[in-house]
């Protein structure tokens, strides 16, 4: 018998950072309880888990941020120093935080080279050299921008990429991303994707948070998800599913995202209807009709004028023709306080920035939206609005330390809960939602979506604009399709139901016919400014 062959010992992989037990509190509450992770070059993991799980704290640990309670962070085998960046930037670990660190009044080629210019012969700025340089180093990633434009003039998308691009240029080889495309649209969402993948192709460990499935299902080669401190799963895409995930995230099984939907009587009269409504700048009309307990979902395209209908029908937004009605009544356009009198709220999609006041407490912010009902001879009635708002704030189940507790200082779910809470202080016929979940991670996001059905069940009329088609699908009645401000298509529950409707919603949002076996768009496809209810 002849000799076996010798066994080739397996290769050891390759780490080019490692967190080992990593353990870190604040105020006595433990954040981080002993997490251990390894990044290998060229992948891209995806760190998950819900708003408080640790995330952000692991990554600004990795990044020389923070300084650990106990543990140790390596990168390729070499011991990173605890609070020390600069030291993590010469080891080629970079962060890019989700509010950004650009210098909005410096150019995009003064941004890149910042602490690193290119100097003359004479000792001055090398601006041309560092001009033409930024312009290389970009076109690197595929990504047409002027080098000479302020970076405050950028879409934030765009901003994002430039800092990506500025720590790779510097040898990074770890490149850490919190939530990056949480604050973009989703037409930059291309550009930063294919931004990571050029990065990984190129031998960088890329780590980036989200709470986007679809995100993580795009991007990463593998998934670490975090809960209440503690590292729950890590595992490669190709073995994981997305329940593995979400029940990783919420410890529990989540039977069914979204809660049962109840039945709209078809005899009662809508409490909303709007009338070839145009708005500015929008070439399309949209007529709609919604009645109590019902959930209209707005679906379409990005640009389809989804956002810009619901601030129409609010006041917020100018419009130049139309009517809108509420019970009966119309409602004078233009006019957010007469939207206001008739029974309407909006909840609009940057809660941040137009939701809510980030350094004013929960009792503050409840109390915005109706600051006359609170007030007598401009002096605020404190035990009235402290009890409206604090039973509306129980009514959507807030948690927070107390009314008094700063809005900013709130997970975004819970950030949310009060944006949409403060109009429950007093009766609301139509309640208008711009993206609800947007940024909410997704134990959260069932609590809000268990609202919105309670809300619509207690006899609201319900408008919701959404770019998540499964939240169009899972909380609607019925469904319209919006293309250049107009309606272009309805779909009943039946047809939301129907296997192939994410592809006739995609088909009528971008005008091409739908086919000839789809029942949806062979019954309720309207030409657009002609959709109804």
């Amino acid at each position: 018998m002849s000799a076996a062959a010798p066994v080739e010992p397996p290769t050891a992989r390759e780490v080019v950072l490692e967190c080992r037990d990593l353990r870190k509190s604040f105020g006595g509450v433990p954040v981080l309880k002993g997490v251990s992770l390894a990044l290998e070059p060229g992948t891209v993991t995806a760190l998950a888990g819900e708003n408080g799980a640790g995330k952000s704290t692991m990554m600004k640990i990795a990044a020389g941020q923070y300084r650990a309670d106990s543990g140790e962070v390596l990168v390729r085998g070499e011991p990173l120093h605890p609070g020390d960046i600069r030291a993590a930037h010469r080891l080629g670990v970079a962060i890019v935080p989700q509010e950004l660190a650009s210098i909005a009044d410096m150019t995009v080629y003064e941004n890149l080279f910042v602490g690193r210019e290119l100097k003359t012969r004479l000792g001055t700025l090398d601006r041309r050299r560092m001009a033409t340089r930024a312009a290389e180093m970009l076109e690197v990633f595929g990504v047409t921008i002027d080098p000479g434009a302020r970076m405050g003039t950028l879409p934030v998308g765009m901003q994002q990429i430039v800092e990506i691009v500025k720590n790779s240029s510097r040898g990074a080889k770890v490149v850490l991303l919190d939530e990056p495309s949480s604050a973009i649209s989703e037409r930059e969402v291309e550009g930063l994707y294919r931004v990571v993948r050029r990065l990984r192709d190129d031998g960088v460990a890329m780590v980036f948070t989200t709470h986007k499935m679809a995100e993580i299902r795009e991007l990463a080669d593998r998934v670490v998800v975090l809960r209440d401190g503690g590292l729950v799963l890590d595992g490669p895409m190709s073995e994981v599913g997305d329940d593995d995930i979400v029940t990783a995230m919420i410890g529990r099984e989540l039977e069914d995202l979204f809660p049962p939907l109840h039945t709209v009587p078809a005899e009662d009269e809508p409490v909303l209807r709007v009338r070839d409504l145009q708005v500015a700048g929008q070439s399309g009309t949209a007529s709609l009709e919604v009645r109590r307990g019902e959930v209209l979902g707005l679906a379409g395209l990005v640009g389809a004028g989804r956002t810009e209908l619901l601030e129409g029908i609010f006041g917020v937004r100018a419009t130049t023709g139309g009517s809108i009605e509420v019970a009966g009544r119309k409602v004078r356009r233009k006019d957010p306080a007469a939207a206001i009198a008739a029974g309407m709220a909006l909840v609009p999609e940057d809660r941040k920035h137009a939701g809510a006041v980030m350094g004013l407490s929960v009792l503050d912010n409840g109390t915005l939206p109706r600051l006359g009902s609170f007030s007598v001879a401009g002096w605020l009635r404190q035990r009235a609005r402290t009890q409206q708002v604090g039973k509306a704030m129980e009514s959507v189940r807030l948690r927070s330390r107390g009314l008094s507790q700063d809005v900013g200082t709130l997970s975004g779910g819970n950030q949310q809960k009060v944006v949409l809470a403060r109009w429950l202080t007093e009766h609301v016929d139509v309640l208008l939602l711009d993206e609800p979940t947007r940024g909410v991670d997704v134990g959260a996001r069932s609590e809000i979506y268990r609202i919105i059905t309670e809300l619509a069940a207690a006899g609201m009329a319900v408008v919701m604009a959404s770019s998540d088609m499964t939240e169009v699908l899972g909380l609607s009645h019925r469904a319209l399709v919006m293309r250049d401000g107009g309606v272009v298509g309805e779909l009943t529950r039946d047809d939301l139901d129907a296997p192939h409707v994410q592809e006739l919603i995609f088909r009528l949002s971008s005008g091409l016919a739908p086919r000839g076996d789809d029942r949806a768009g062979a019954t309720h496809a309207t030409p657009s400014g002609e959709g109804h209810a």
